[in-house]
């Protein structure tokens, strides 16, 4: 960590992670066309650019 505290390398990963024994982890599914819709209504950014940010996500093909 340099002086002004950013991290050196600019590529290094810190966090801090905490662990419960009752906690418990999800995952999300994939998303639909109205909801990469709506989500790139609100961020004002074209569909195609959304849906090429969301690929992996995505439930349809958006060709």
């Amino acid at each position: 960590m340099t002086e002004n505290f950013a991290m050196w390398p600019a590529a290094a990963v810190s966090g801090w992670y905490f662990a419960h024994p009752q906690s418990k982890y999800f995952s999300t599914g994939k998303i639909t066309r109205d909801q990469v819709e709506a989500i790139a209504a609100r961020k004002q950014m074209p569909l195609e650019e959304m849906e090429r940010w969301l690929s992996p996500v995505l439930s349809y093909d958006p060709s």
